[in-house]
């Protein structure tokens, strides 16, 4: 039997996860709050106190981290990259895009509605700077 692949792929929509490590529980909030908060993810989930182990500047280095997993629609890489780099104190913060093919397909779509840029709600003015309207004549 042939299997009939929809348009946004066997599973729903596909979805981008952003992987990316911070020093401290704080700038890991910063992150998660900045990304949600702008409708830059869905989501981020936060594993606190991993044990790192890696090589930098000419040495070894073993560190504790919190490593963040950030859900968001695949067209916000830039802005989600962008944002990670600004508030993360690391010199070459770690920031990976893995593409998902295959998620739930109700999953996927709320993570893309969820993390799709919406236009700010347009401010009513206030009495006292609302222009005054012309009478009819």
């Amino acid at each position: 039997m042939k299997r009939v692949l929809r348009k946004e792929g066997a599973a729903g929509p596909r979805v981008l996860v952003v992987v990316t490590t911070v020093g401290t529980e704080e700038q890991a909030l910063d992150i998660a709050h900045d990304l949600v908060g702008r409708h830059l993810a869905a989501c981020v989930n936060i594993v606190p106190r991993i044990r790192s182990v890696f090589f930098f500047k000419g040495k070894v280095n073993d560190d504790t981290e919190w490593m963040l997993f950030v859900k968001t629609a695949p067209g916000n890489f830039e802005k989600v990259r962008e944002a990670v780099r600004k508030l993360n104190a690391y010199e070459l913060p770690e920031i990976l895009g893995l593409d998902v093919p295959h998620a739930d397909a109700l999953f996927a779509r709320w993570v893309v509605d969820s993390s799709t840029a919406r236009k700010p709600a347009r401010p009513k003015p206030s009495p006292k700077t609302a222009k005054p309207r012309k009478k009819p004549v």
